[in-house]
């Protein structure tokens, strides 16, 4: 079993909200002059995973049509493993809010470290395959 240990940079008594999408590890060529995984990076990662979760629900295709908030909590390092967990939020007739968290995982000490570094809003449309509104399926 994995020990979830206190540091001063986990988030404390927080579980990730809804299922993860994806996970993948920050590579040297994502980071921005500060050494950091640049921010649109991790925004990238999470509207995949957003996709994933609205597709799933829609039953079909889906289109990104506005982030409606973006929080950064944390930076993300190289070697860090980014893990993007997405949950609907809210279902129209054509659209889809999913709520995204990205949290990293990192080792201290032999022990995994989670600590969320990222949450947004994003909502997605259902499409057609002429790329064009349809109703998101029941």
């Amino acid at each position: 079993m994995t020990e979830i240990i206190n540091t001063p940079d986990r988030t404390p008594d927080r579980r990730p909200r809804g299922e993860m999408q994806i996970r993948t590890v920050a590579m040297p060529a994502d980071t921005n002059p500060n050494g950091d995984i640049f921010g649109g990076w991790v925004l990238s990662q999470m509207d995949i995973a957003g996709g994933l979760a609205a597709a799933a629900r829609a039953r079909g295709r889906v289109a990104t049509v506005a982030i409606d908030a973006m929080t950064f909590v944390r930076p993300v390092k190289v070697g860090d493993i980014l893990c993007c967990y997405a949950e609907v939020e809210r279902v129209g007739t054509t659209s889809i809010a999913i709520a995204i968290e990205a949290w990293k995982i990192r080792w201290f000490e032999q022990r995994e470290e989670r600590i969320l570094v990222t949450e947004g809003r994003f909502t997605y449309v259902a499409i057609d395959d002429r790329g064009q509104k349809r109703p998101v399926a029941g």
